[in-house]
């Protein structure tokens, strides 16, 4: 299938799956014409880098699943590698989180200063 073909077919844009073929996550051949030609279970590839990618992961972190990414990547026991990459993502999306509360909470502080505590911000 061509790139629109699979872009339509897994919910992505083709700009997307251009990005994931430089990174290394899905493969093309050429048509004679220089179109990108897919076989059919790239999109089961896509669908998995995407939920992937929803998860919070990065591309960087998804190449760990390239062994399971033509199947149900959810079906298999996790490899301690594939845990440990998935528990230091969502330590980095803690320490992301809790650096945005510090930053909130000092300009609620800072707005409650400015305002004599007349306006309360929107929890």
């Amino acid at each position: 299938m061509r790139i629109g073909e699979l872009a339509e077919a897994t919910g992505t844009t083709a700009r997307a799956l251009r990005h994931y073929e430089q990174a290394g996550l899905i493969a093309s051949e050429r048509a004679a014409n220089g179109y990108r030609l897919y076989d059919a279970g790239a999109a089961v590839r896509v669908r998995n880098i995407r939920s992937l990618l929803d998860v919070g992961l990065t591309l960087d972190d998804v190449r760990v699943f390239l062994p399971c990414l033509d199947g149900d990547v959810t079906a298999g026991p996790a490899s301690d590698r594939a845990l440990r990459v998935a528990a230091d993502r969502l330590a980095v999306l803690d320490a992301r989180i809790a650096a945005q509360l510090a930053v909130r909470e000092r300009l609620a502080a800072a707005l409650r200063q400015a305002t004599g505590e007349r306006v309360r911000p929107v929890a």
